[in-house]
């Protein structure tokens, strides 16, 4: 499961939007350098047709999947408390579980001909 935590209105090319920004579960990470063990959580952030009062209100909700590293093209993350700008090849998307949502196909659209 996870858990809607924040509704963010963003700028897009074709206006403004509504995000809502999911987290997943808690996860005990090692770190790399001191060995030692810390909690943390991943999280993402997925588009939506809600406006953000509506999105707002939906802060708290649970919805069936997870939140899943995936690879993705190098870019540069800034670390925000130490400044430290590092190149990553990854980011973290939401996926369903298998059957917790309804699948649609790309609905075919007639193409007319012109004379």
């Amino acid at each position: 499961m996870v858990k809607i935590i924040n509704a963010h209105l963003r700028k897009g090319d074709r206006g403004e939007f509504v995000s809502l920004e999911l987290q997943g579960d808690l996860v005990m990470l090692q770190s790399q350098t001191t060995g030692k063990f810390y909690a943390t959580a991943k999280r993402c952030f997925i588009t939506s047709t809600f406006d953000l009062a509506t999105a707002t209100a939906l802060i708290g909700q649970q919805i069936p999947g997870t939140i899943t590293r995936m690879q993705c093209s190098p870019y540069d993350f800034t670390n925000k408390e130490t400044g430290e700008v590092m190149k990553l090849t990854h980011t973290y998307a939401y996926v369903p579980h298998e059957g917790a949502m309804p699948q649609y196909e790309p609905q075919q659209v007639p193409v007319m001909e012109v004379a």
